[in-house]
C-alpha cells in the first residue's frame, strides 16, 4: 500500500477515485457523475475555506466541523435531507477509497451521520399501465427509433432489467435467446428469462434499425447509429406518461419496479425476484413485500362495506 505525498492535489486523487469506480466497481455512468458532482463541489467548497488547492494533507486533517460546512453550504442551496445523504454517501465512499489504497484516513467524514429518511416504497404502475407507457413511448416519427423505444422499455418491464443494463447490451446478444445474461451493478453477472412478447418488441427494432447487429457495437442506437442515451428514453416516457395521464412517478425505473411487483403480487418467490433483479442484499428486494401489502390495503379501503 503506497502513500500518496501530502502535497499530491486532491484533485488527482479525486480522478483515482472516480476511474475505480467507473472501471474497477463498474458503477454506472449515473452514478460515477453523481459522485463526480459530489467530489468536485466538496473540493471547491475546500478551495474556498483554505484559500488555495486543498492537497492530500488537507484531507487527511479534516475535521467533523469542515464536513457539516460543506453539506450546510449545499442545504443552503436547496439540497434536501435526501440529497445531503446521497453526498455523504459519495464523501464515505472516497474516504473508504483513500484509506484502501494509501492509508490516508478521512475518519471525520465516517463520523457524521447521515439525515434520517423515510424508507422510500416504489411505486410500481398498474399492468395495464406499464404496458401502455411502454407502446405509447414508441410513437416515434421514424419507425426504427419508435421500435426501438418499446423494446427497451419492455425489457425494463418485461425482464426486470436496469435502464442503464438495456442500454449496454452489445449487438453480439442478437438473435435472442430464451434467456439472457446481463451485467449488473458492480460488474455482477446474472440471467434473465426474456418472454415472447419482448423478444418480438426486439425483433420489429432489429428489423426496421439501419445499424445492423454486430457484436463490439450497441445494440440499442441513437438515431445518428452511436449508443443511445438514457436521457433520450426518459424524454420518450415523459412525453408518453403526459399523452395517457399518468402520474410524475411514471419512469423507466418505475417499469422495473413493476415487473418485481407484479412477480410478487401473482407468487414468485422472494429469492427468486432477488435473482432475477441482481440485488445484492435480499433486503432490497423485501421493500417489494411493502408494496404488495400496501396496495392490499388500497384494495380493502376501496372495497370494503362500511355497514
Amino acid at each position: 500500500m503506497a502513500a500518496w505525498p501530502p502535497t499530491m492535489p486532491a484533485a488527482e486523487l479525486l480522478r483515482a477515485w472516480l476511474q475505480a469506480l467507473a472501471h474497477e466497481r463498474r458503477l454506472s455512468p449515473h452514478t460515477v457523475r453523481a459522485y463526480r458532482h459530489t467530489g468536485q463541489t466538496f473540493l471547491a467548497h475546500l478551495r474556498q475555506v483554505l484559500g488555495e488547492e486543498p492537497e492530500a494533507r488537507h484531507l487527511a486533517g479534516l475535521t467533523a466541523a469542515d464536513v457539516r460546512g460543506y453539506l450546510a453550504a449545499r442545504r443552503m442551496r436547496g439540497l434536501g435531507n435526501r440529497g445531503v445523504a446521497r453526498a455523504l454517501s459519495a464523501l464515505r465512499s472516497f474516504a473508504r477509497f483513500l484509506g484502501r489504497r494509501s492509508g490516508l484516513q478521512m475518519s471525520a467524514v465516517l463520523r457524521i451521520e447521515a439525515p434520517r429518511l423515510p424508507r422510500a416504497v416504489p411505486r410500481p404502475l398498474a399492468a395495464d399501465d406499464a404496458r401502455a407507457l411502454a407502446e405509447t413511448a414508441g410513437h416515434a416519427p421514424i419507425p426504427w427509433i419508435a421500435a426501438r423505444d418499446t423494446a427497451v422499455l419492455l425489457l425494463l418491464y418485461g425482464a426486470g432489467l436496469r435502464i442503464a443494463e438495456a442500454l449496454a447490451l452489445d449487438g453480439g446478444v442478437w438473435p435472442l435467446a430464451q434467456t439472457l445474461r446481463v451485467r449488473g451493478k458492480g460488474g455482477r453477472m446474472r440471467t434473465v428469462a426474456i418472454l415472447p412478447v419482448v423478444a418480438q418488441a426486439v425483433a420489429r427494432y432489429v428489423d426496421l434499425c439501419p445499424f445492423a447487429p454486430q457484436r463490439g457495437a450497441p445494440l440499442f442506437r441513437g438515431a445518428k447509429g452511436g449508443p443511445l442515451s438514457a436521457d433520450v428514453v426518459r424524454r420518450a416516457v415523459r412525453q408518453a406518461r403526459v399523452r395517457l395521464g399518468l402520474p410524475e412517478t411514471a419512469t423507466p425505473h418505475a417499469l422495473r419496479h413493476s415487473f418485481a411487483s407484479h412477480l410478487l403480487a401473482r407468487g414468485a418467490d422472494l429469492r427468486a425476484i432477488q435473482e432475477l433483479l441482481g440485488h445484492a442484499r435480499l433486503s432490497s428486494t423485501q421493500i417489494y413485500t411493502e408494496v404488495d401489502a400496501r396496495h392490499l390495503l388500497d384494495v380493502h379501503r376501496s372495497t370494503h362495506p362500511r355497514g
